[in-house]
């Protein structure tokens, strides 16, 4: 249920247009970076240095970090954080404070990821665009503009799904792959020497005689990287074959050859540290590379776009964030949604940073931060997993993650220097995010609290309820609580006004699990509570569809008739408790009752059909 059952050859092609979008192009803006901040001339000794630890950043982080090791931390065939955190969570359940701790370290890095989500498209297109300065400097004033008419458009028509322009993200992608690596072999045919700058002793040397500026620069050689995480986070769409092969047979020759390409250049002609990409292909191809780099990075903010979509209702599923509306584009395909409340967030904070920021050199210092927090998470939660949930010796799990925590502390340190020159940006929509999360999971819980203590047992109310019965109506009646034992508000409403109960009840609560996806025969458990009542509750995984009448389906092969026309869901009421009893903030408490009244209805969320809701009260809450 976790990839589609497809051949190698176009899951590998997915992989190429999907998975490596945005770390494909960062060759638009990495090299640049590091040597335009002024700290660093382009000598030869330098350029080696720096070519180097390219070289082994993408080895040691992407290659094998991500391909080797943390793929293979696999939850059902997901991944992702929110997928490594379920299994770092399962695997410390008989330890509470670190499974908390653990959870709100997730739950903050998934709220990075907005960060993130907001930056990639933003300093990915910005760079493409500036290709035009490049062709004529009268071309300067329009960058910003066609940015932004570039991200308008790729966001206006996020509502009609990625199904079809995402059969060509693949062959696009192998197209700039190809075209970025032959740029580079070309370089390197004419600067061959430059090949020596794969061994780390260059690296290395650079590292000893410079420690200070080795520990600046970092903040601008992991923009090599981001986008790393695409690896694992798709890897539930395509699979770790697909995604391996994908990397070693062009992703990664294609990087290596273009960055070494870069720094051929700048062993020839030091003065093309200006923008060493477009400087080093011809005159002639100028426009057409600017319009290939375009098309990239359109795909590389489409990418991330997506996973925003996905980590958003994830989220929803464990129960951090309010029902939102979701809908999807693609009968055949249920991962494939669209959020508009996500997607004109992201743009309008998009068009924020283009306009604060105006230049991807500008974006660059705000953009890693947020990349290798989130890099570090992963690391620690991998940890967790390797040896809790794997077994591995403490030595092992220690040796087998240590190195890569100092590698990202390293870089993330790094980044922390420039927190005032606009890292901050990111970290405020992930600390804004992640309070929006805890706030709403926290108010759910007090609420819960609150209504089960003023709740009546089920049990006992049917009992009394029979010993005097009501008019018996036709039909089935659904009742959804949040509570599988407590009598829903819905019912008391229902035998209140009309007076009646249907011939058949169901009280249906449904239960959100930290696994991807839940196996349909273990989806349902129904309880039979006698004369037609029955307690049924719907189990669902953060990564399954959402859809109630197609749940309930399972029970008419237990004699339950669910005609559409002769069946209605009653929904409880909305209760928004005026205190939590000093257990929260006063301000948070309102937060969340704006979050509340705010959020889609249940009936929307649940795809209950329009004319089979019964809606008690004024907004409804299951």
């Amino acid at each position: 249920m976790s990839a589609p059952k497809s051949s190698l050859g176009p899951l590998t092609l997915g992989a190429i247009g999907v998975v490596y979008g945005d770390i494909g192009t960062s060759v638009l803006y990495a090299v640049k970076e590091v040597f335009s901040s002024g700290h660093l001339e382009p000598t030869t000794a330098n350029v080696y240095g720096v070519m180097s630890m390219f070289f082994w950043t993408l080895t040691l982080i992407v290659t094998l970090k991500y391909v080797t090791l943390v793929m293979r931390a696999d939850n059902h065939g997901e991944g992702g954080l929110v997928a490594l955190l379920a299994l770092a969570m399962e695997a410390v359940s008989n330890r509470p404070r670190l499974r908390n701790f653990l959870l709100l370290l997730g739950v903050f890095g998934a709220g990075l990821f907005y960060g993130d989500g907001v930056i990639t498209p933003a300093i990915s297109v910005l760079s493409a665009v500036e290709g035009l300065e490049i062709v004529s400097p009268t071309f300067t004033k329009a960058v910003i503009p066609l940015t932004l008419l570039v991200l308008l458009a790729l966001f206006a028509v996020q509502k009609h799904g990625t199904a079809g322009i995402g059969r060509l993200f693949g062959p696009i992608m192998v197209v700039w792959f190809v075209v970025i690596g032959a740029a580079g072999a070309v370089q390197v045919l004419e600067r061959p020497e430059i090949l020596w700058a794969i061994s780390p002793h260059h690296a290395l040397g650079f590292m000893w005689r410079n420690p200070g500026l080795t520990f600046v620069l970092l903040g601008a050689v992991v923009l090599c990287v981001t986008g790393g995480e695409a690896l694992y986070a798709d890897m539930g769409h395509f699979g770790r074959k697909p995604i391996r092969l994908a990397w070693f047979g062009l992703a990664m020759p294609a990087l290596a050859l273009n960055y070494l390409g870069q720094g051929a250049l700048l062993l020839a002609r030091p003065e093309a540290v200006e923008n060493p990409f477009f400087l080093m292909t011809p005159q002639w191809s100028m426009l057409p590379m600017v319009g290939l780099a375009t098309a990239a990075t359109v795909i590389a903010s489409q990418a991330l776009i997506s996973g925003a979509y996905s980590v958003t209702k994830q989220v929803i599923q464990l129960g951090y964030l309010p029902r939102l509306q979701i809908q999807h584009t693609s009968a055949e395909e249920s991962g494939q949604i669209y959020l508009p409340f996500v997607n004109w967030g992201l743009f309008v904070c998009i068009v924020l940073a283009v306009g604060m920021f105006k230049t991807s050199s500008n974006l660059a210092a705000a953009y890693g931060i947020a990349v290798t927090l989130v890099m570090l998470i992963t690391t620690v939660l991998t940890f967790f997993v390797v040896r809790y949930r794997w077994g591995y010796p403490l030595w092992l799990s220690l040796g087998a993650t240590s190195f890569f925590v100092v590698i990202d502390l390293a870089f993330f340190g790094s980044n922390l220097l420039k927190l005032t020159e606009g890292g901050w940006f990111p970290l405020a929509i992930g600390a804004v995010v992640f309070l929006l999360m805890t706030t709403w999971h926290e108010g759910r819980r007090l609420l819960g609290e609150s209504i089960s203590n003023h709740a009546l047992d089920l049990g006992d109310f049917l009992e009394s309820i029979f010993a005097s019965p009501p008019v018996r109506a036709d039909g089935t009646a659904v009742f959804l609580s949040a509570q599988p034992d407590t009598v829903p508000n819905a019912l008391l409403h229902n035998l209140k006004h009309n007076k009646v109960l249907h011939e058949q009840n169901l009280f249906v609560t449904v239960r959100n699990h930290g696994v991807p996806w839940i196996k349909p025969a273990q989806r349902l458990e129904a309880e039979a509570l006698g004369r037609g009542c029955w307690k049924v509750i719907v189990n669902l995984g953060f990564m399954d569809d959402t859809d109630l009448p197609r749940a309930l389906a399972q029970l008419e092969c237990r004699g339950v008739a669910l005609d559409p026309m002769r069946t209605s869901y009653f929904l409880s009421r909305d209760i928004i408790v005026p205190s939590m009893g000093g257990r929260m903030a006063q301000w948070r408490e309102k937060l969340f009752a704006q979050m509340h009244h705010n959020a889609s209805s249940a009936a929307e969320f649940l795809k209950l059909p329009n004319n089979a809701v019964v809606e008690l009260g004024s907004k409804i809450e299951i």
